[in-house]
Formats: structure tokens, sequence, C-alpha cells
């Protein structure tokens, strides 16, 4: 029905097709690629229509600092949660759409009052260009692959592991040169250490002080032998949980545990994209808010990863058996094992191709600090963010309605007021009757009271803290406006 490659293929186009503004620069910028894709059975079941409804682009995070409880600002713009929001977008327009009497690619009445379900022989897929970030990209290096980050002693310290232990996908990586009488053999511009070797024994370019390069120069059939290691992950486990030993080879990491994106300086609160993919396989992609809309939650039928760096029982552990555990969900929802694919064909934006085509004018090679997010919607489809904020704007214009994403949580939830608005009365789901008139502000939608103030987490403990996920609780009749949005979605 389809492939792997059939549906990179269809997202690497897409993006292809796209203004220029907030692409990476060639040859000196790389970014990350995510998307989401409709499938939409023909009605003899044998062929399958896919369109792109939402794609994102992006590897950055913004620190604790600088999040804003209005929730005008993107904490989190990796390329996985920027796709996931578009979407989110997307079905808030295709539920406007229903609600009002016009055709719907998505949506069905359900079986109860104001409820909508998916139309049989529709589906979601999500297609990443990369392993997703934390538990997922953690698995042993197999022949020669490439270790981005230089293997761990036995007693390394805290600084040392600030420096930058991490996955291209997750750390701005310092460009380095090999000379001329320079092989390794891992033919990988990154050097390297084995786990007991001394300042001295570091692959460079000086011979004078190093015999190993000698060797690698003049006899290219010794092979080095270095001890087995690990993929590595930038994401810190998340305080008070467990930690990582950060011990030599594959001790180095913790697998199976919740973990928060790192920052440039500071921490973040964002939980990894392998957190937030299990999540949604539990709790759906629709977000709480459409949720009182449906007659159930909106799973992803398949995860589809780009070509790179790849472990299939990485990715069951990270999005499927470390969550099998979870127990008294909300009625409706599932533990759901998306299927999991890796495509043969590979984003030309990533570091990988970057570095290829990288010339020594350009200086150092960097991540791209724009963000893209595009979605099927009816208008302003395309909306391109940096720091959280839309691109281009100047400090003076922070924190004003130019400034904020069509993505951002203010945005989303004003979508989600139209969406009511245009709701018959007697049509509201009876969670929305219970507390909505036609002369109140509409009441929380989501009861959230976590130290933040950003929700309510439900930890389920599958060797240690596993899961982590925002768990509907009964609405109380308040009333909020668009200031508390921090406490709304």
């Amino acid at each position: 029905m389809w492939s792997p490659d059939e549906v990179a293929s269809l997202c690497y186009n897409h993006f292809n097709k796209l203004p220029k503004r907030g692409k990476p620069e060639a040859g000196r910028e790389w970014t990350l690629l995510a998307a989401v894709i409709l499938l939409t059975e023909s009605s003899d079941q044998k062929t399958v229509q896919k369109q792109v409804v939402s794609l994102g682009t992006g590897t950055k995070c913004i620190g604790q600092s600088a999040m804003s409880m209005k929730g005008d600002i993107l904490n989190d713009s990796h390329a996985e949660v920027i796709a996931r929001r578009g979407c989110v977008r997307y079905l808030t327009e295709q539920l406007h759409r229903a609600v009002s009497g016009q055709s719907s690619d998505v949506f069905c009445p359900g079986a109860g009052k104001g409820k909508w379900t998916v139309k049989p022989g529709v589906s979601f897929l999500f297609f990443t260009s990369q392993t997703p970030c934390g538990d997922a990209s953690i698995f042993p290096m197999t022949g020669s692959q490439a270790q981005p980050c230089e293997p761990v002693k036995a007693f390394q310290n805290e600084e040392s592991e600030r420096r930058g232990l991490k996955r291209h996908a997750e750390s701005e990586l310092e460009e380095t040169r090999q000379g001329p009488g320079m092989k390794t053999s891992d033919n990988h511009s990154s050097f390297r250490k084995s786990g007991d070797a001394d300042e001295h024994e570091v692959i460079t370019e000086n011979k004078e002080h190093n015999q190993l390069n000698e060797v690698s120069y003049y006899q290219p059939d010794v092979k080095k032998v270095y001890p087995p290691d690990l993929h590595r992950t930038g994401a810190k486990c998340v305080p008070d949980g467990p930690t990582d030993p950060l011990k030599p080879g594959l001790l180095y990491h913790n697998v199976g545990v919740l973990r928060v994106k790192p920052g440039r300086g500071e921490r973040t609160l964002s939980l990894s994209c392998s957190d937030k993919l299990s999540r949604w396989a539990i709790l759906g992609i629709q977000g709480a808010l459409l949720s009182h809309y449906l007659q159930g939650p909106i799973y992803f039928s398949a995860v589809v990863v780009g070509k790179g760096p790849y472990n299939h029982q990485a990715m069951q552990r990270a999005l499927r058996t470390r969550c099998s555990h979870v127990r008294g969900l909300p009625s409706g929802f599932s533990i759901h094992a998306p299927e999991l694919l890796q495509a043969s064909l590979e984003f030309t934006h990533n570091h990988t191709h970057t570095e290829s085509k990288h010339t020594h004018t350009q200086g150092r090679i960097s991540p791209c600090g724009a963000a893209i997010s595009w979605c099927a919607v009816s208008q302003h489809p395309l909306d391109v963010t940096a720091n959280g904020y839309k691109q281009g704007l100047t400090k003076k214009a922070l924190g004003t309605l130019q400034a904020r994403s069509l993505i951002s949580k203010v945005e989303l939830f004003h979508s989600f007021l139209k969406l009511k608005a245009a709701t018959e009365v007697s049509q509201l789901p009876e969670t929305l009757r219970l507390f909505c008139s036609q002369h109140e502000p509409y009441p929380p939608a989501k009861a959230f009271q976590h130290k933040s103030g950003r929700g309510h987490l439900y930890l389920e403990s599958v060797s240690s803290c596993v899961i982590c996920f925002l768990f509907m609780q009964p609405l109380k009749p308040t009333t909020c406006t668009s200031d508390d949005l921090g406490a709304l979605y």
C-alpha cells in the first residue's frame, strides 16, 4: 500500500517546494525534518492516497528562564514537536469544517452527542528524518559508525560532559579538520580516544607526538580497535530521577528513563522527542482541547525514520515496551504500538550532507536557527520562527501579538475558541455544555497543577521513571482568559 521510501520522498519533496525563508544555508547550516502524513484508503482498499498535512523543521529549545506563562512562545522547536503542533492546527480546522456542515477530509459524526470520530479508512503516520532524541537514540554502535563525541574516560567530570557528548541532531558541533596525512578507521572528522587513552594518544595532525597517526598513514591495512561504544544523546535525565552512570563505552547511559532536552547554558523543561512520542502513543496526538470533541484519541499508525543511525530495538524500547505497564487510563485510551520502519533515503539538509558540501570559506557548521511550520490549512499555512517567536522581529516587538507563532499555545487556544463558537450550543460536547454558556468566558479546558504550573503529571514506573503524560482531570467551573494559557495547554 505504501513504503517507507515513498513516505520519505513525499516529505522531502514537500520541503523542497516550500519558500527559502527559514531553510538552512547550504554547506554551512543543517536541520532536521518531521512530518505528519494523512493516509486515505480507496473504497476498494486497493490504493492509498498520501498527503502531507503538517511539516516541521528545527533543532532548538529555549531555557527555563525564557519560558512564558502566557503561552505566546514556543518552548520546544525540535522538528518532531513542530510537526505535531502543526497537525493540531490542521485537526482544529478540520473539526471546524465538520461542525459547520462543510466536508472534512478527516472527521465524521461519532456515537455521542457533539462527538466526532476519524473516518473509516483514514489514518495518520509520522515521519522524522532522524532517530528522535532521547531514549530512542541510545544504542550500540556497529561496524565503523562514526561517534559524534569522544568515548568517555572512567572518571569524567560534569564539565567535560557538558562540553559536548551529544548527538549531531542535538548540539552545535565544532568543525574538525584532518591534515593530508590523517586517516582514521571510520573516516570521520571527529577525533576519538580509547577509553583509557591519555592526551598524547589522541589522533591528531601532530605526528611528532602521535605514533598512532603514523601507523595509520604508513600501514593502511592495520585497523585500530576501539572498545564497544554507544550512540549517545544530549538529552539529560530528569531531575530527581535515575541518572546516567557516565562510564566508558556501553555503560555511559541509563536506558528507559525520562529525559529533558539540552539547552545552551541552562537546562530546558522540554522532554525529549522519544518521551513525547511515547506520550502521544498513549494519549493521542490531538491534545486535551480537541479531546472534548473526539470520541477517542488519534494515534499514529506508524513511525518512519529517515536514513541514518537507527536501531529497531531502541525504538521499540522507547516507544513501546517501556510504556507497556501503564495502567489506569481514561476510557477510550490505550497503549498504542505504532509500526516502526526506516527509509533508505537521507535528508539532504542533515548534518552529514551539510558536512560533505562544506567549504573552508563558510566558517564552521552550525544548526539552522530557524524552525519552519507548514500545515494544510486554508489561511497562513507557513509559519517561520526563531527562538520561539516569529523570525525577523525586532526585540521591541517581542511579546506582542505580531510576534506569536501560529502554533503557539495561545494561538491554538484561540483557534479552539473559534471552533467552540462555530458549534451550535445544542451540539456542544457534554464536557463543554456543563460549563459553557453564551454569556460566560470559556472555562479551563485542562486542569493543570504541577510544580511549574504547566500540568498535572502522571508517572508510571517501569524500571524507574518511564513515561510522563498529561492526565485529564475533572474540570472545575471557573473562568479564564488568554493570560491564563500557561495553565491551559
